[in-house]
């Protein structure tokens, strides 16, 4: 097996972009100043520096939210498209600043973020909405995210990918008791927070390759896999799917995102949530190259993108229609619960259920 674990050391985590230079013109925004006169110059381009108070950020961020609601009115998603990048682009101008690792307006929330991702620095200024962000994934960090059908608490590492909702590893529990194969490699590609591998791990595999295009991703487990006693169980690789892999597996896992992008998608998060034209395709091209002759193909899908978009084609249905490379063993279906309580995602996935693919190769004549 290529082991890369150590390799993962040096891996360097995404992080927001900071300052650390002072800025010419920016505005210092105080509680009794003009918010709207404020967000005019955010638009046009100026940066501003939030001053006194956490909340007079929040305060800036809900005029620009107004603003920007009445210019982009269109609710098309390309319309919302516009609207979140015209957000994206003024808000970043809105900035806090850190002084030796803390955001020095009163009343801020403590991120120890700031510290672990910035070690070489102390002192710089960083958008509003990134310290949102940062602040929301320290708290989950903090508290931990209960899996309950392992029967532990992951710690998600900033930036990483984590479940909300937890029937895609109850399905994916099903298939592992039952599954009565050799239990000598597996591959899980697309590692995110850990959890499919951890799955196989309580389940009788103890040499996984696990990989991640997202370096955070790579980081988080690997620190999460000390602490959980299983670094002898997971190699790890920061890779594109099975990139200098040289594994031949008995089991391969992929948890791939759910819905075909149909915009230019950034590194991170983006990548978990959406996938390009030719993901599925290199996919299995490469699975099949990596997968023992009574090998198993497990992947974790929804019918998300369907019960989205009426038009939307299924890859794992695409796949088994157009090639000649696998054969389908099993398919469960299970219905999705709501959200957690915690997220603030509309729950508009009534008819959504989660799916389990178990492919096998096919027998070439």
């Amino acid at each position: 097996m290529t082991n890369n674990t150590n390799d993962i050391k040096d891996l360097k985590p995404d992080r927001p972009d900071i300052i650390t230079t002072d800025i010419k013109d920016a505005i210092g925004f105080y509680r009794k100043m003009d918010t709207t006169a404020t967000v005019k110059e955010m638009i046009d381009g100026r940066y501003v520096i939030v001053e006194e108070y956490f909340s007079n950020g929040l305060q800036v961020l809900e005029e620009l939210k107004k603003n920007l609601s009445a210019k982009y009115s269109d609710k098309s998603f390309q319309g919302q498209r516009e609207y979140r990048s015209a957000y994206r682009e003024a808000s970043h101008r809105l900035l806090l600043k850190v002084v030796d690792n803390e955001i020095t307006v009163k009343k801020a929330p403590h991120i120890g973020w700031l510290e672990i991702l910035y070690p070489e620095v102390s002192d710089f200024y960083i958008s509003f909405p990134d310290i949102q962000g940062m602040n929301s994934s320290w708290q989950w960090n903090k508290k931990g995210l209960e899996i309950k059908t392992l029967g532990i608490t992951i710690n998600p590492y900033y930036g990483a990918y984590f479940p909300t909702r937890f029937d895609h590893l109850k399905l994916f529990d099903k298939w592992l008791k039952k599954y009565t194969g050799s239990k000598e490699k597996a591959i899980e590609i697309g590692v995110g927070s850990g959890i499919l591998s951890y799955q196989l791990i309580k389940n009788g595999f103890n040499d996984i390759y696990a990989c991640d295009t997202n370096k955070n991703a790579v980081i988080g487990v690997s620190e999460e896999a000390w602490r959980l006693g299983y670094e002898d169980k997971i190699t790890l690789g920061h890779a594109d799917l099975f990139e200098n892999c040289d594994v031949k597996a008995d089991v391969i896992v992929f948890n791939p995102p759910w819905i075909k992008a149909k915009h230019k998608l950034e590194e991170g998060i983006d990548k978990a949530m959406y996938y390009e034209d030719e993901l599925f395709n290199r996919f299995f091209e490469q699975a099949a190259q990596h997968l023992k002759p009574d090998g198993k193909v497990v992947l974790i899908f929804s019918n998300l993108a369907e019960v989205v978009d009426e038009e939307s084609t299924h890859p794992i249905i695409e796949e088994l229609r157009n090639n000649n490379r696998f054969r389908k063993d099993l398919h469960l279906r299970r219905d999705v619960r709501a959200s957690s309580r915690r997220t603030k995602r509309e729950d508009h996935r009534a008819n959504e259920k989660v799916e389990l693919w178990v492919l096998a190769p096919k027998v070439q004549k």
